[in-house]
């Protein structure tokens, strides 16, 4: 499970349907030479096809392996296409994301299915990284908080209880639009989330909240400055070498 104690923020990149394996060799060796961006505090998750690519390259590695789903079934079976987190503990990943907003778009899942995987993932010892974000219509309506808190509450059950909880805040409409946040609203949201994720969990846990949505070289370094802020969520700048190293410059200041 992820940890880190050099105090850097967390740099963690998604590949999303991404991905060759004679391109990820040479992506991977561009970023490992690196000694800032081959670090703990960085992670890449990668399609399922290529976790298995990913275990050898990164083996012996600081970088960290990630996952871009888990199943919520728990155990081996008859799930055809499914991966388990136990399938996932066992090629050495360390988080894996739930509930993007593509996953929750695209393949409409629940509560139910988000918290089932949030379970699987600590009992494996993966990290689960739960995504939440508002959609364009929540934040033209002034409805953004009750919709993310909303999400917050539908996970609350598994995440209870944990020594550590990390929630990625992506606003759905800043995602692959060039459109990023404000400053001031990144702040604000991720107040509302650390102050929802305490008033049900309590204090006893350490929370990490980290911010996804167009985050790239140009920008990185701004909202990595923010307190609030404890690390991002890369998108497609994980895929450019140079932009993903400068968002790691940033992250380790």
């Amino acid at each position: 499970m992820l940890n880190v104690a050099t105090g850097a923020k967390w740099v963690l990149g998604n590949w999303k349907m991404n991905g060759r394996l004679a391109s990820n060799q040479r992506l991977l060796e561009a970023l490992l030479a690196d000694p800032q961006v081959n670090a703990g505090h960085v992670g890449l998750a990668v399609p399922s096809a290529y976790l298995g690519q990913m275990t050898h390259l990164l083996a012996g590695q600081a970088l960290r392996l990630g996952a871009q789903c888990v199943s919520h079934f728990a155990d081996d079976g008859a799930y055809t296409g499914e991966v388990s987190a136990a399938m996932l503990a066992d090629l050495g990943v360390a988080f894996t994301l739930v509930g993007h907003s593509e996953r929750r778009q695209y393949f409409a899942e629940s509560d139910d299915s988000l918290s089932a995987q949030i379970r699987h993932a600590y009992a494996q010892g993966i990290m689960p990284v739960v995504c939440v974000g508002e959609g364009l219509s929540a934040r033209e309506t002034g409805v953004q908080d009750a919709v993310v808190a909303g999400q917050i509450a539908g996970v609350a059950a598994a995440l209870a209880g944990r020594d550590r909880v990390m929630l990625a805040y992506e606003p759905v409409w800043a995602i692959g639009t060039g459109l990023t946040a404000s400053l001031g609203q990144i702040v604000a949201m991720h107040e509302k989330i650390r102050a929802c994720l305490l008033e049900k969990l309590g204090s006893s846990c350490t929370i990490s909240i980290l911010y996804g949505g167009s985050v790239k070289a140009d920008n990185a370094s701004d909202i990595l400055s923010l307190s609030e802020v404890d690390g991002v969520l890369v998108g497609g700048a994980s895929l450019d070498a140079g932009q993903f190293k400068n968002v790691c410059y940033g992250a380790a200041k």
